[in-house]
């Protein structure tokens, strides 16, 4: 699958005053009516925990600028509520954050959740969306890209 080119995300999700984020590579838009995503979570991961707790996660579209935003919330840590202070971020009205500077960006209401093998397939409904500016951030081969 690393020859398929995909967008990055991070998929961010809260719990009580604890946020929680992750980086992830299979957002997928599904429908427009309703408006509808998916994105793959691995079933071990707290921020996927937060999300089936709360029902709710956030997607942050990043650029090609970011990559070190996509490397920080990319292996098996969350990114804990202590280093989100260092990150320039906004809270979405539903008070999840949404990184500052991104390519786009959804607030999501999770509708449904299926079992895939080590993942849970998520899908939300998005609540609200916005677009930033910047190249996309992709992932081909392990590396990442922009478009030219």
């Amino acid at each position: 699958m690393a020859r398929l080119p995909a967008g990055v995300v991070v998929i961010t999700a809260r719990v009580g005053d604890e946020f929680r984020g992750l980086t992830a590579s299979s957002l997928v838009s599904i429908s427009l009516d309703p408006p509808l995503v998916l994105v793959g979570l691995e079933r071990e991961s707290a921020t996927r925990a937060a999300v089936l707790e709360t029902k709710a996660f956030n997607a942050s579209l990043l650029t090609r600028s970011q990559e070190f935003l996509a490397d920080r919330f990319a292996g098996r840590a969350p990114a804990l509520d202590l280093e989100w202070r260092t990150l320039p971020h906004r809270l979405g009205t539903n008070g999840i954050p949404l990184l500052d500077g991104c390519a786009a960006w959804l607030e999501c209401r999770l509708v449904q959740v299926h079992q895939a093998g080590d993942h849970d397939i998520c899908v939300g409904e998005v609540l609200a969306a916005g677009i930033g500016s910047g190249d996309p951030l992709i992932l081909w081969d392990r590396t990442f890209w922009t478009l030219h």
